[in-house]
C-alpha cells in the first residue's frame, strides 16, 4: 500500500500551541502516524537521553493511505491550514509518497523507552531496558496506528487508568489506536476489555499488541466501527483518547456505555476545544470529577451527576 507522507513545517510565535492546533488538524482528518519533529525537553536519565540531535525546523508529519477520498481530504487540509494563519501559524506543507514498509522504519528512530507512571513504562522491542521488581511494562508496537503513549495525552490517560481502575472491573477503550490503554488496563486487572476503532488497521495492530504483551484474547472484544454499533454492554472504566469534536458528538453513546458508578477517561482535548466536551456533559447529565492539564492538552474524568 501506497501512503501520502504530508510534513506541516511551521512558524509561530507560541510553537507548542502551533503543535497541538496543527495535530488536531491532522487528528479530525484522519492522518495516522502522527510524529512531532519540535524541540523538546529531554526524557529522563537513562530513557534515551540525548540520543538525538535537535530537528532543523519545526514541523508535524502525518501519513494518509492513498485512495480515492485524498483529494478531498487534501483539500480540506489545506483549507484548514490557511484559517491557521489567524491565529499566527504559518504553515508549509510538502508531499511525498512511501510504502509502508519505509513508514514502518521511519518512525522507530523516533520512539524511545518511557515511564509514564512510577510504575507503568512503555518499551518499543527493538529497545533494552530493565524493569524494576514492581514495574508494568507495556511493550509496544504502534505500527500504522498514532499512540505510543509518548503523547500528553496518552500520556495523562494511562495515569487516570491507573487512578481509576479498580481489579476486575469491564473496560472499553474507544479508539483503541494501538492498544495501549487496553494493555494498560489488562496488566492493571481489568477483568473484560473492549476496543474499538473505525480504522481497521489500528484494531489489527491492536491485537497484535495485545499478544505481545499476553494479554489473553479471550478476555478481549476488538470491533472495527463506531460505538454507536458496539454490543449494548455497561463498562466501569471508559477512556476515549480521540479528539474534542468527536467526544462532544459521540458523548450520548459514552453514557449509554456506563455503569451506574462508572467512569470515563476523556482526553485528545485541546484547550480551546474543552467548550464544545464541556457543554457535551452538561447535556447529558456527566460531570467532570477531575482534570489533567498538560500544555495545550486537557484529559477529564467524568462520571453520571448525583
Amino acid at each position: 500500500m501506497k501512503f501520502q507522507k504530508i510534513t506541516a513545517a511551521f512558524t509561530a510565535d507560541n510553537p507548542a500551541l502551533a503543535e497541538e492546533r496543527i495535530c488536531d488538524v491532522f487528528f479530525s482528518l484522519g492522518l495516522t502516524g502522527v510524529e512531532c519533529s519540535v524541540p523538546l525537553d529531554e526524557p529522563d536519565e537513562g530513557f534515551g537521553t540525548h540520543t538525538l540531535a535537535l530537528p532543523s525546523e519545526n514541523a508535524i508529519v502525518g501519513y494518509m493511505a492513498e485512495t480515492q477520498l485524498s483529494d478531498a481530504v487534501l483539500d480540506d487540509l489545506l483549507h484548514r491550514f490557511q484559517d491557521l494563519k489567524n491565529a499566527g501559524i504559518q504553515v508549509a506543507l510538502r508531499f511525498d509518497t512511501v510504502d509502508d514498509q519505509q513508514w514502518a522504519e521511519a518512525w522507530k528512530k523516533h520512539f524511545h523507552v518511557m515511564r509514564i507512571t512510577d510504575r507503568i513504562v512503555v518499551k518499543p522491542a527493538w529497545k533494552a531496558f530493565d524493569p524494576a521488581p514492581d514495574d508494568i511494562v507495556i511493550h509496544l508496537d504502534p505500527g500504522m496506528a498514532f499512540g505510543t503513549g509518548t503523547h500528553p495525552s496518552t500520556c495523562m490517560c494511562i495515569r487516570q487508568i491507573e487512578k481509576n481502575l479498580v481489579p476486575g472491573q469491564r473496560f472499553l477503550d474507544v479508539g483503541c489506536g494501538s492498544g495501549i490503554l487496553m494493555i494498560a488496563a489488562a496488566k492493571l486487572g481489568a477483568a473484560k476489555l473492549t476496543g474499538i476503532d473505525t480504522d481497521r488497521i489500528a484494531v489489527d495492530i491492536t491485537r497484535e499488541n495485545l499478544g505481545k504483551n499476553l494479554v489473553p484474547l479471550d478476555r478481549c472484544f476488538l470491533f472495527t466501527g463506531t460505538l454507536d454499533q458496539v454490543p449494548p454492554v455497561l463498562y466501569d472504566l471508559i477512556a476515549a483518547n480521540i479528539i474534542a469534536q468527536t467526544i462532544a458528538a459521540i458523548m450520548k453513546d459514552i453514557k449509554k456505555c456506563m455503569a451506574p458508578h462508572g467512569r470515563a477517561i476523556l482526553s485528545g482535548i485541546i484547550q480551546e476545544r474543552l467548550p464544545e466536551v464541556t457543554q457535551a456533559l452538561f447535556c447529558h447529565d456527566l460531570e467532570i470529577m477531575h482534570q489533567d492539564t498538560s500544555g495545550e492538552w486537557v484529559t477529564l474524568t467524568v462520571v453520571h451527576k448525583n
